[in-house]
């Protein structure tokens, strides 16, 4: 019997994909539990549909987020911070920290999740490079400076 999943269910497939499996199966499980539906012609051509659609936001999506890896790729974000004579910060600065700097100088709106500092947590001066997702495909790097307040 095939279905048209509606969630991701593990060791079957993902959402929106077309699967085969026994009939028992599907009534007594994934359809009763509003996991999936019966794949007849009208589901498939509103799966179609909504696949169309969403490869067009997609494609959107990506296109904003390849801006904003053009704006970011020469930019060096300066954080300050307390610290030490020696260079020891108080504190650290991590992923918060740089997603802040970078919405306060720049005005750009990048999610704290989606920033990975190298060093998790900075406790030094110095410039330091961080990863940016800005899309499951495009992944940045941008510099970021710390220095003494």
């Amino acid at each position: 019997m095939e279905v048209i999943l509606k969630q991701d269910v593990p060791n079957l497939g993902y959402a929106n994909d077309k699967v085969n499996v026994k009939p028992g199966y599907a009534r007594n499980y994934l359809i009763a539990k509003g996991l999936a539906i019966n794949a007849t012609e009208t589901n498939k051509k509103i799966l179609a549909e909504t696949m169309k659609q969403r490869a067009h936001k997609e494609e959107k999506i990506f296109k904003s987020a390849e801006e904003l890896a053009k704006a970011l790729a020469n930019i060096t974000v300066k954080i300050g911070a307390k610290a030490a004579e020696s260079g020891k910060i108080f504190g650290s600065v991590n992923a918060l920290q740089v997603a802040q700097a970078l919405k306060d100088q720049f005005n750009f709106e990048v999610d704290r999740r989606k920033i990975h500092v190298d060093h998790e947590h900075i406790k030094e001066l110095g410039t330091y490079k961080a990863k940016v997702t800005l899309h499951k495909d495009l992944h940045i790097e941008i510099k970021f400076e710390v220095f003494a307040e």
